[in-house]
């Protein structure tokens, strides 16, 4: 049986093992950022993040130094972005959909059933990317890299059978288009970051939510919930930013050292998303909760909210939307 480290760090070709040989006798760094992220220090996120830090540590020789900052221990995840556009993190990990709200082109990759696998998830990033980094620059910010989430399915207390069933449920969200989706469903609506979600499900404060595999893993939710629908909603995904002042202030070998970090991470990230999406549900499996795909009555009551979530975000992402979607569907 594979040990949960062995799981989620892997072998010689692992996140972390990939790159953090050991860094004794480097120079002393002469830059340190910091990274705040919101997911705990054993996620697969936060695993990938420490990879990154570690290959720019020996790619530089220690003339940067990153800490990662997991769990949201120096930012709350809603305060990540603004601390990097002001430079009180030089750099930070957050989930891109937190961001709808200011804009809904960073909602994309939450729109319903619109990228439901890797291959779509991949597809949609590669034309959204150019959008996504517009706006980050002209607030001081550029995009490092992103890394999906494994597909998302619905957690629920009870057995559902149709959309009726969802009425009533404590719904947990974390971004504007999960909200929309359970408040059309008939749910009560309550927004909790990662950080706190074991305990809001243990006060019953929730008790359903719509999220990937990985969340529950990490909160070991099947304390709490028995029913895991595989829905497949969506692929979101948590982007790696950094502050454009901070950036500029690299020499070139140091920025081409942390771009050629990122993208090992990103390829890295996506890869291990992947491996891991069936891992997760094994898991609840074994631990008693009860894995299925959504009933046919199920999957018609959520594509038909999707489908009106789909046209209210191309309402308010407006013309850059419509390019996006359109790009997407040619592509």
């Amino acid at each position: 049986m594979l040990r949960r480290r062995d799981v989620l760090i892997g072998g010689g070709a692992g996140l972390v093992a990939a790159t953090a040989a050991p860094t004794m006798g480097l120079a002393q760094a002469a830059t340190k950022w910091d990274l705040p992220a919101g997911y705990a220090a054993s996620n697969f996120h936060s695993e990938n993040l420490v990879a990154f830090a570690n290959a720019v540590r020996q790619a530089t020789n220690g003339r940067l130094d990153i800490t990662v900052h997991a769990n949201a221990s120096l930012f709350r995840v809603p305060e990540i972005k603004r601390a990097v556009q002001t430079g009180q993190a030089q750099i930070g990990e957050l989930l891109m959909v937190i961001l709808e709200n200011e804009d809904a082109v960073f909602g994309v990759d939450n729109v319903p059933f619109l990228a439901t696998s890797f291959p779509e998830a991949q597809k949609l990033a590669d034309v959204s990317k150019p959008f996504i980094e517009r706006r980050l620059e002209a607030q001081g910010m550029r995009l490092l890299y992103w890394v999906p989430w494994p597909p998302q399915g619905f957690y629920s207390p009870k057995p559902l059978q149709t959309g009726e069933d969802l009425r009533g449920l404590r719904f947990r969200s974390y971004g504007a288009s999960a909200g929309r989706l359970a408040e059309l469903a008939g749910m009560q609506v309550t927004t909790v970051q990662a950080a706190e979600l074991s305990q809001a499900f243990a006060t019953g404060r929730v008790n359903s939510m719509i999220s990937s595999g990985a969340t529950g893993f990490d909160a070991k939710l099947w304390e709490h919930v028995k029913f895991f629908y595989d829905v497949q909603a969506w692929l979101p995904k948590n982007m790696v930013m950094v502050n454009a002042r901070a950036w500029a202030a690299l020499d070139a070998a140091t920025q081409r050292a942390v771009t050629e970090a990122a993208e090992t991470a990103q390829a890295n990230g996506w890869r291990r998303s992947q491996e891991l999406a069936n891992f997760f549900l094994d898991e609840f499996r074994k631990n008693g909760m009860t894995v299925e795909a959504p009933s046919a009555a199920l999957k018609q009551a959520f594509q038909r909210i999707g489908e009106d979530l789909t046209r209210g975000w191309l309402q308010r992402a407006g013309a850059d939307g419509e390019a996006i979607v359109a790009a997407y569907r040619r592509a």
